[in-house]
This record gives C-alpha cells, structure tokens and sequence, in this order.
C-alpha cells in the first residue's frame, strides 16, 4: 500500500527539529509518528487533512514522551550561543531568536511553529492540539508577546499587571 505521507516528511522533520533541537531526537520522532500513522492509517477519515493529522500524531508521541519520562529530554543540548568572529548580524539575530523561541513554554513554542514555521491555519492548530481555536490565538498572543520581550532584553517573568 502507498501511503500520502511522503510529501510530508520535510514539514516533520523540521517541527520536530524546532521542538527538540537535536536532529537525532528529531529523527526519533518523525519515525515514530510516520510508524504510528502506518500502524493506525485504518483510523483516519479519507477526505481530511493528512498534515494535520500527522501533526497531531507527532504532537501526541511528544506530549507522552515528555510526561512520561522528563529524562527524554535530557540529551536535547541548548540553542548555539557561540558567534565566530566576523558573523552577519542577521545570524546574531537569528541565534537570539532561537535562544528565545527555547525560552517559551512548550505550550507556547507548539503554537508559534506550527502557525508561523509549519503555517497552519488556527483551526489546524486547534485540530493538532486538541484545544479550542480561542486557546490556540490567545497562546499565540502571549507567545508572540513573550518572544518580543524576550528578544528586547527582559529575561525576567511574564507578569501582567492587573487594576
């Protein structure tokens, strides 16, 4: 049998990548997810979105994986915070961002990848999450407010100040 997941593989591989930020850890995941999918493919609706329902797959392994044993992620290095001499700005910028990216909660960080790396609709989100849609916008709201702290600067906690 053929399965539609081939053309899907590279988005995978890279929300894992975001997520884990090792690429063996990575490629843990995307097997897993793509050997659940075969192993379940009986399950999911012809006619729906097979990104998304693969989205949701590898989501879910994460999710189990991480409550299951914090250990899992122990191998996971921190984001490069070393700059060669003579490096472009842009990669300066591009390190930080992923240093703050990696400071988000992982609630947060699922929001941002998959609407801003992976381009998922709200509604996509909301289907791999299995939240509301208004949890998926008000996540990204505090998300995207968090990284723009973070990224000025403000390494302290999110704190709102309520009259």
């Amino acid at each position: 049998m053929i399965y539609p997941f081939t053309e899907h593989i590279a988005n995978l591989r890279r929300y894992a990548i975001a997520l884990l930020r090792d690429r063996s850890l990575a490629d843990d995941l995307v097997q897993d997810t793509l050997e659940r999918a075969i192993n379940k493919y009986s399950l999911f609706r012809q006619g729906s979105d097979v990104r998304a329902w693969l989205f949701t797959i590898m989501h879910n392994i994460f999710v189990n994986q991480l409550s299951r044993s914090r250990a899992w992620l122990s191998n996971i290095p921190p984001p490069e915070t070393s700059a060669a001499d003579g490096m472009a700005e842009e990669m300066l910028v591009a390190r930080d961002f992923m240093q703050a990216l990696h400071n988000l909660t992982a609630e947060q960080r699922a929001v941002i990848l998959l609407v801003g790396l992976e381009q998922l609709s709200y509604e996509q989100t909301a289907q791999v999450l299995a939240l509301p849609v208004g949890t998926v916008m008000s996540r990204l709201g505090r998300a995207r407010e968090r990284l723009r702290q973070l990224m000025e600067g403000d390494t302290g906690p999110s704190l709102r100040r309520v009259k």
